[in-house]
């Protein structure tokens, strides 16, 4: 046996030789059976098992007596080595183009990998032009390059790990909720109702459109908006169901091209009736998070490894240390007094009255050793109408509640809801929005309970758990000022 054979495993290369051919045998062809290459991998004992695996060609590697391929298909971060009869090659066989591999799965000789598959057949479904194909082969790509191609980008390692622990963390976040006792609502895109009282939102109204004359010129007869929160829908619900939650795309049109901020962003949110201590919120919100991260890194530990090797080197430790310890909670009044005692010139002076901004909320964060920190009890002034009165203190609160997480800044935030018609119906009087919200004060006239809930940003989240410093890198196609590309 020559010394090179040796090298890549003589059953193998025997193997390969003996079962490949130009066409596959009719009577492979009817036994083979079709593994994504996340199963094939799994294969404990092959068993020279006939199976067809398909997916898109990353590397190829032709030698006189024997052809290496690498094929992924998505379902995994690691590839199938492919091992076949030069004779095999065919002149579309390139990095990036499309494959079904037909043949027999054997346990693999090399370190690192428990299997391979001998090829009998290779077809290739469709080439690729490796001349002008954004991707290129054996290149670890930046995030700020494959932003460029959202066309193609999902066919990067650091991409298709991002969709896969994407996929993993939406159905953890279900999972959490029903395993909770909550029902799922899918609370309206289109809505007349503006959750958070700004100015930041995308009017919706036919492109063409025709106004016979007296007719309302509104295609709903009022003004409507892309939603900015389901909250107020929940809230209906949380009227007949003590728990509920939503997950879906919001919308914000703010103008704002930092690494922060999209236009279109997931949100999870959750209303609980019955509740009347904002501990109570705090708590979920914490659950939320750990027990999500938990079982994402136990199903996607290679995934999220790759992340945190490549992209945010040290976030592992940084992530163990949020995991294991209790999240810190503080009142809006002192995380201004630890503000203003900080030996830091900051933009914004902190001052009471104020809301919290991005510098204030890095700095508690940093000040707690790095931990999440829950402020409590914000000023009733720089919040919406929805909120809860404290009604007590020098100063004028309500129960909010946001969480600083490292890295991110605010990941969540909450309330207790307004629930005592008189002072809600004061507030929306001095603001102008009785008539806007009559539905809403109705609400309390008819069964009311005390309640409240919470919204966190799905995308602030899978940056917090992996390190991105992008928002733009963690959400398959990134809606912002000036881009809205596909």
């Amino acid at each position: 046996m020559r010394p090179r054979l040796k090298m890549f495993g003589a059953r193998c290369v025997r193997l390969a030789l003996r079962h490949c051919s130009s066409a596959p045998r009719a009577k492979h062809a009817a036994a083979a059976k079709l593994l994504r290459v996340q199963e094939a991998l799994a294969v404990q004992n092959p068993n020279d098992n006939d199976i067809k695996v398909q997916g898109w060609v990353r590397s190829v590697r032709s030698q006189k007596e024997i052809l290496f391929l690498h094929i992924n298909d998505g379902s995994s971060l690691e590839s199938l080595q492919v091992v076949a009869d030069p004779r095999l090659e065919l002149r579309e066989l390139t990095f990036g183009s499309s494959v079904e591999v037909q043949g027999k799965l054997l346990r693999s000789p090399h370190k690192g990998q428990n299997v391979e598959l001998a090829a009998e057949s290779i077809r290739v479904v469709g080439p690729c032009d490796v001349l002008t194909f954004p991707l290129k082969y054996k290149t670890r790509h930046p995030l700020e390059y494959l932003r460029q191609f959202p066309h193609v980008r999902c066919r990067s390692n650091a991409l298709s790990a991002l969709l896969r622990i994407r996929s993993e963390a939406t159905a953890a976040i279900h999972s959490f909720f029903q395993d909770n006792g909550y029902l799922h609502v899918h609370t309206p895109i289109i809505t007349s109702n503006d959750c958070e009282g700004g100015s930041d939102v995308f009017q919706v109204e036919p492109e063409n459109k025709v106004e016979e004359p007296g007719e309302n010129p509104h295609f709903f007869n009022v003004p409507a908006f892309l939603t900015v929160s389901g909250q107020l829908h929940l809230e209906v619900m949380a009227g007949a169901f003590t728990k509920v939650f939503t997950f879906g795309p919001t919308f914000r049109a703010e103008n704002s091209l930092g690494r922060r901020h999209l236009a279109e962003f997931y949100m999870v949110e959750a209303e609980l009736a019955f509740v009347e201590n904002l501990q109570d919120i705090m708590q979920v919100m914490e659950d939320l998070f750990k027990k999500v991260t938990d079982g994402l890194l136990s199903k996607c530990l290679h995934d999220v490894g790759l992340f945190h090797k490549h992209v945010a080197p040290g976030q592992e430790g940084k992530l163990e240390q949020i995991l294991k310890n209790q999240f810190i909670i503080m009142s809006y009044t002192e995380a201004i007094e630890i503000l203003k005692r900080a030996p830091h010139v900051f933009t914004y002076k902190p001052e009471w009255g104020h809301d919290l901004q991005r510098e204030h909320e890095k700095y508690l964060v940093q000040h707690c050793g790095e931990i999440p920190v829950f402020v409590f009890n914000y000023p009733y002034d720089v919040k919406p109408f929805y909120m809860r009165d404290n009604e007590e203190g020098t100063h004028r609160t309500v129960a909010a509640v946001d969480l600083l997480v490292p890295g991110i800044g605010e990941l969540c935030g909450g309330s207790l809801r307004e629930d005592r018609q008189d002072l809600l119906q004061s507030r929306l009087q001095r603001t102008g929005q009785e008539d806007t919200y009559q539905w809403y004060l109705e609400l309390r006239q008819f069964g009311t309970t005390p309640h409240g809930g919470f919204g966190m940003g799905f995308e602030r989240y899978l940056q917090c758990v992996l390190g991105v410093e992008n928002i733009k890198d963690v959400i398959p196609f990134p809606r912002f000022p000036r881009s809205c590309v596909l």
